[in-house]
């Protein structure tokens, strides 16, 4: 049997610019994390919120 997908794919999206700027993995195997981080903007040219954004 394959294995079940344990991993995915999220982009990490600016709260006021709505752009994805950022893409990583995430376990979901127990759930999917509400994760929000303080990243650069390149748009905004400082550090804003992102959030978790699937594709």
């Amino acid at each position: 049997m394959a294995k079940s997908k344990k991993r995915e794919y999220v982009w990490f999206e600016c709260k006021e610019c709505s752009r994805r700027n950022y893409r990583t993995q995430i376990n979901v195997q127990g759930g999917t994390p509400k994760l929000e981080l303080k990243k650069f903007c390149p748009s905004q040219r400082k550090r804003t919120v992102h959030k978790i954004r699937r594709k």
